[in-house]
């Protein structure tokens, strides 16, 4: 129960100040003249101006509220190193035990700092707002947090916290632990094709100095630098990007004796490549309906530096034109291909044939080229199958197939089985209609001993576009000049954008185009794992997560040449993924999370904070038993902490289940208190 006076007045609040004021007006008169009955007169005036007021007596029914208390548990990965995992079990079953104890408190107990691939770090303090976010800071008493130590979202402060109340931690681990890490101190996220980046890291060892260790440089898997280092030294390594998208650069140290963990022995950067420009030679044989459509679609791609020839005047022509006279620019076929033919990544041959431009040879500097790695398309009309082509050429050993003769009957370009496959036409817009919704061709070169894979065909089922690798270089063979109709909406066109850049990208190597890959790639929290294949059936692949887990996966056919699955990706790292022959790797969450970064326990983090709130921060183990602290109700103190003990601060809230009022002035008791202040003042005047 609770007793309190309450005023309603009968009269604005003003008036009853002008009545105060006056009584004490007239007080003082009559006090000065030393009246007789002074008092009894001022009294009945103020009981007058009381009554005004309407005072009234309360009473209200409170029942008092329990105060809160929240522990948060640590579960972040860190603590699965050495016997955390026990010893917070341990602590937690102690503390809740005590806390319960406590009459009038309640008990919240929150896990928190799970790894989901989305945060980067251990975030107790966000769990711990979010468990009281629904009590009123008059209520909170305080909170406990069982951790390693190693927590990223402390408050910059004390009143950061909304509720003034002591945080207490409970630390897991021994202060003697040791560890060995590598920390990238910088590190590109861009890189040009074919250019060195620059990567520098250091060697950290925690708990011990002056050890040497053996690190070894890998990209995408591959070794490609091993030195010694010793704890503290800095190096910086040059790592070239050898190819567009995601290269993944791995660095990796020997194991520390005794150390708490090896998870983070290896950091990883990765590398995004990008071309810095695509330079592909176009030579056109002669001016045709199609020249436009090659170029267009070249000269849409920003990332490609085109150069473009048409033959418009072969050497055999002689006309008596003078030369000064003449606005035509000279081929320079020694300087391009002879010279610089390497700075290309792609020459196309539009209807190219023998005109005695190029010497024979140039052919077999273009055919070296391609064994090395270079990329030659030669988009065919009848000069193909004609004397001059450039079939008879040294050429003749790396394109893959033999002109015949020319087919100029209308037929539609199919998709055939080995296609559908294929990334370079699998998918296309139109090609799993029959016959396909695509306007016809009228010319076809028809061929025979194709050594290539045949992806598309033509007339009676022949070779249409044919794929073929060469040593380190890569050929293709469009078998009709005249794709330019789909460019043209002719019978509705076709999709030739789609087709000639998928075909540019897959002899520029694009990663992406190739026909046997293994890839992996997060979606939210899973890992989905592509297996891209030209054959009928795959053998299981082995995925391997950052802690050494190993885990065998059987994959399911998606589309033709596409086989896929996926797992919830429970771990932050790098993970790996095997099918025997080939190896993808990918990075789940970010390059080099901070729960690896620093793995030893430590009270320093949290001693800021906890003492800033009246707390403490203490280890819960002494030697390999439990230490628990005692924990005590305190009502009226600035600090919570003791040799042995830690405290909460106690509440006193309370909410009103009822409340009674009994008016002063209402009534018989009002009445009665009026007529005697009335009747005392006249019988003072009778006198």
């Amino acid at each position: 129960m609770q007793y309190g006076l309450a005023f309603a007045p009968l009269v604005p609040v003003p008036v009853l100040w002008i009545g105060l004021a006056a009584i004490v007006v007239i007080a003082a008169i009559l006090l000065f003249a030393r009246a007789r009955g002074a008092a009894i007169r001022v009294g009945a005036l103020a009981l007058i101006l009381l009554a005004l007021a309407n005072p009234s007596f309360t009473r209200e029914d409170r029942e008092p509220l329990s105060s809160v208390a929240a522990v948060v548990i640590d579960k972040s990965p860190s603590q699965n190193f050495g016997d955390r995992t026990r010893e917070t079990e341990q602590a937690r079953e102690a503390l809740v035990d005590r806390l319960k104890q406590i009459k009038g408190l309640e008990v919240r107990v929150v896990e928190a700092g799970q790894a989901d691939g989305e945060t980067d770090g251990t975030r107790l303090f966000t769990a711990l707002t979010t468990a009281l976010s629904d009590v009123p800071t008059d209520r909170v008493a305080g909170a406990f947090l069982v951790t390693d130590g190693r927590v990223h979202d402390i408050p910059a402060n004390a009143s950061a916290l909304g509720f003034n109340a002591p945080v207490h931690a409970l630390i897991t681990g021994s202060k003697d632990e040791r560890d060995r890490r590598i920390a990238i101190v910088a590190a590109p996220r861009f890189g040009i094709v074919g250019q060195p980046q620059k990567i520098t890291f250091r060697l950290d060892d925690q708990g011990v100095t002056g050890q040497r260790a053996q690190v070894a440089v890998r990209r995408d898997g591959q070794t490609i630098s091993q030195r010694t280092m010793i704890s503290g030294q800095t190096t910086t390594i040059d790592v070239d990007v050898p190819h567009a998208g995601q290269n993944i650069v791995e660095i990796e140290a020997s194991p520390l004796e005794g150390e708490l963990t090896p998870v983070n022995n290896r950091a990883v950067v990765s590398i995004d490549g990008v071309r810095d420009k695509l330079r592909v030679l176009l030579v056109s044989g002669e001016p045709h309906s199609g020249e436009r459509t090659w170029r267009n679609l070249l000269k849409s791609d920003a990332s490609v530096d085109l150069v473009h020839f048409t033959i418009l005047r072969p050497p055999e022509k002689q006309d008596g034109t003078p030369i000064n006279e003449l606005s035509l620019i000279a081929f320079p076929t020694r300087e391009l291909f002879l010279q610089k033919i390497n700075e290309f990544q792609l020459i196309i041959f539009d209807r190219y044939a023998r005109q005695g431009v190029l010497p024979i040879g140039y052919f077999e500097n273009i055919a070296r080229y391609v064994r090395n790695g270079g990329a030659v398309l030669v988009a065919a009309g009848p000069d193909y199958a004609s004397n001059t082509s450039i079939w008879r050429t040294p050429l003749d050993t790396i394109l893959p197939a033999e002109p015949v003769s020319v087919n100029e009957r209308g037929f539609h370009a199919r998709v055939n089985d080995l296609g559908k496959r294929h990334p370079v036409t699998r998918g296309l817009e139109g090609a799993g209609s029959e016959p396909p919704n695509w306007s016809r061709f009228f010319r076809q070169i028809e061929t025979r001993n194709v050594t290539g894979s045949s992806i598309m065909e033509g007339a009676d089922g022949k070779p249409l576009l044919v794929l073929s690798r060469q040593g380190e270089g890569r050929v293709a063979l469009l078998l009709s000049d005249q794709i330019w109709l789909w460019a043209r909406a002719y019978e509705g066109g076709g999709p030739h954008l789609d087709l000639l850049r998928r075909l540019s990208h897959w002899l520029m190597k694009q990663p992406d185009l190739e026909e046997e890959a293994l890839r992996l790639s997060v979606q939210n929290r899973d890992l989905v794992v592509t297996r891209q294949t030209m054959t009928e059936e795959i053998p299981p692949v082995t995925v391997t997560s950052p802690s050494g887990a190993k885990r065998q996966l059987n994959l399911a056919m998606t589309e033709p040449g596409v086989w896929r699955t996926s797992f919830t990706a429970d771990e932050l790292g790098l993970w790996q993924a095997t099918d025997g022959k080939l190896t993808a790797l990918i990075n789940v969450g970010p390059t080099n999370p901070k729960e690896f970064s620093e793995v030893t326990s430590s009270t320093d983090m949290l001693t800021p904070l906890t003492q800033a709130t009246g707390g403490d921060t203490r280890r819960v183990m002494n030697g390999s038993s439990l230490e628990m602290p005692r924990i005590l109700p305190v009502r009226a103190s600035s600090l919570f902490r003791g040799d042995g003990w830690l405290g909460l601060k106690m509440r006193e809230a309370s909410v009103v289940r009822g409340i009674g009022v009994l008016p002063i002035f209402a009534g018989v008791i009002g009445l009665l208190l009026l007529l005697g202040a009335f009747a005392a003042t006249w019988l003072r005047e009778g006198r």
